[in-house]
């Protein structure tokens, strides 16, 4: 027999499936898709799915899968690194060799970090370069653009050795150089790999949680390729390739008990209309990354805040859902998503992934991703439908 709070936990389960079953009577579902999963995370056991296995292009909410894989094959003390290195010799304040520009695939490299290499190499004594200045851009394989993405958007590059986005590290570090009292007798450029041999100079680096922040926060793409990558080279193969990184993701997916389903990653962004995941897998992965502290508290704090920061900061700015959804967004051509978490009125903690797809006014998405979410957080029992 059933006790009165199991029994009152029963209706308001049926009151939030009758209210989310009435948002999907909406128009828009004559002419789109929609795979919707909703899983209480506090009961362990799903709250609610539609179409949850169907197969969806998630656009940024694929930043998600990224994140998660990262954290759980990399772990959150992993550091985006770019190193200088020379060889030869310095004598009397010239050095007789090389130097070498190892790039990490770091997002975040700034003039700054130019200006320290530069100050670095003149402290060891260096006034004056007899060498080269060689790019080492073997972390990865030489592609510009990631698969599937469309030729007239406006892509970042996926150089391993950019300056705030510009292809411009070499250049930038000859006039921090020359800034720095430290003579050229020879500008030569070229590309290879650093020998094992080298001294090295300097190294920069940036965190996880750095680059987290903007990847999730901004939607960050360029940040999103970089990480992959991270997740690409921690393979071992040089230089890491997509396909390095797809595999480490599929078997995360294995670990999760979908690895039997058709899912087809292509990239970290999202920007690519190669990529079909499900409802089903975005919720598996929160939940998971929920039940990992070492994931958890590094990825819950990057997620944008419904109606205060992020992609999120003009949406749910009012209700239940205000500042309570923590949840990646997703957009492309015909395609809405948002996945992430939120506390409902029962103190419950619960994960949601809602994917849009064919829907050619991407406004019409979010507004039923944010009445869904005002109906999660806003006691199930009581509430009307969210304005």
């Amino acid at each position: 027999m059933l006790t009165l709070w199991a029994t009152i936990a029963i209706c308001a389960q049926d009151s939030l499936r009758i209210k989310l079953d009435s948002l999907l009577c909406h128009p828009m579902f004559e002419t789109s898709q929609v795979g919707v999963m909703v899983y209480d995370l506090t009961a362990d056991s799903v709250l609610y799915q539609r179409n949850a296995r169907q197969l969806l292009r998630p656009a940024s909410t694929m930043k998600l899968v990224t994140a998660i894989t990262a954290l759980d094959q990399l772990g959150p003390a992993h550091q985006f690194r770019t190193r200088l290195y020379h060889t030869g010799t310095i004598s009397n304040g010239r050095l007789n060799g090389d130097i070498y520009c190892v790039g990490g695939f770091d997002p975040m490299v700034d003039i700054d970090d130019i200006k320290a290499f530069a100050h670095e190499l003149h402290s060891m004594g260096v006034d004056t370069l007899r060498g080269r200045i060689v790019t080492d851009c073997s972390i990865k394989e030489d592609l510009d653009y990631g698969e599937g993405w469309c030729w007239d958007d406006d892509n970042p590059r996926l150089k391993p050795l950019m300056v705030g986005r510009k292809d411009i590290f070499v250049s930038a570090l000859i006039d921090e150089m020359i800034n720095d009292s430290i003579v050229i007798e020879s500008i030569q450029q070229s590309e290879g790999r650093c020998p094992n041999n080298a001294t090295a100079v300097a190294s920069r680096t940036h965190s996880m949680d750095q680059v987290l922040l903007r990847m999730m926060k901004q939607s960050d793409n360029y940040y999103a390729e970089a990480m992959f990558y991270q997740i690409a080279a921690s393979s071992g193969h040089r230089p890491a390739k997509a396909s390095d990184a797809r595999n480490i993701v599929k078997r995360l997916i294995s670990k999760l008990g979908l690895g039997s389903q058709p899912y087809k990653i292509a990239d970290g962004s999202g920007l690519s209309l190669y990529n079909y995941v499900s409802a089903e897998l975005e919720t598996k992965l929160l939940r998971y990354a929920f039940q990992h502290a070492n994931i958890y508290n590094h990825l819950y704090p990057s997620l944008p805040i419904a109606g205060m920061d992020g992609t999120l900061e003009k949406r749910m700015t009012r209700g239940a859902a205000s500042g309570n959804v923590r949840a990646k967004t997703g957009t492309l051509t015909g395609i809405s998503s948002l996945a992430g978490y939120c506390v409902a009125a029962n103190g419950h903690q619960l994960c949601f992934s809602i994917i849009n797809q064919g829907v050619m006014r991407n406004q019409s998405g979010k507004d039923f991703q944010d009445r869904l979410c005002q109906v999660l957080c806003s006691p199930w029992e009581t509430t009307s439908d969210a304005q």
